[in-house]
C-alpha cells in the first residue's frame, strides 16, 4: 500500500507565547518543523508548526517570556518518549525564543487515527485501521 503525502493535522506543534512576533527568528518555523519531524520519526511533509506570538499572558504572575504548547501526533508519544521530546523541545525553545524551561508547559496528545480528518475522510480509513 502506498502512503499518501499528507498535509494534515498530524503531527501538530502549537505554541502560544507572549514573545513578540518581531522577536521570533526568521527560520523558527522551518527549524521547529524539522525538529518535530526528527523527534517523532515522521516526514516533514506531515508536520504543522503553528506559533501564536504577542499573546496577553503571564505565568506565575509575571509577564516574562512564557508559553503554552501542545504537541499532537498519531503515535510516537508516551511516558518515556515525552521525556525525550520535552528535553529536545524545551532546549530548542529556550535557545531560539529565550523562554526559560520553567516558563512553559507542553501538553502531549496522542490521537487515534479515527479522530483526525483529512481529504474528506480520516486517517483510520486512509491507513486501513481496524
Amino acid at each position: 500500500m502506498s502512503v499518501p503525502v499528507v498535509f494534515a493535522n498530524m503531527p501538530t506543534f502549537t505554541l502560544f507565547t507572549n514573545v513578540p512576533q518581531d522577536k521570533i527568528p526568521k527560520d523558527f518555523l522551518k527549524d521547529t518543523t524539522e525538529l518535530v519531524a526528527n523527534i517523532l520519526g515522521k516526514p516533514q511533509s506531515y508536520c504543522i508548526v503553528h506559533v501564536i506570538p504577542d499573546q496577553l499572558m503571564t505565568m506565575g504572575g509575571t509577564g516574562d517570556p512564557c508559553a503554552a504548547a501542545t504537541l499532537m501526533s498519531i503515535g510516537k508519544l508516551g511516558t518515556e518518549l515525552n521525556k525525550s521530546h520535552s528535553a529536545t523541545l524545551y532546549t530548542h525553545i529556550e535557545k531560539q525564543l529565550g523562554i526559560k524551561k520553567n516558563r512553559m508547559y507542553i501538553t502531549y496528545r496522542d490521537e487515534d487515527m479515527a479522530n483526525i480528518g483529512y481529504d474528506g475522510t480520516t486517517f483510520h480509513q486512509i491507513f486501513g485501521g481496524k
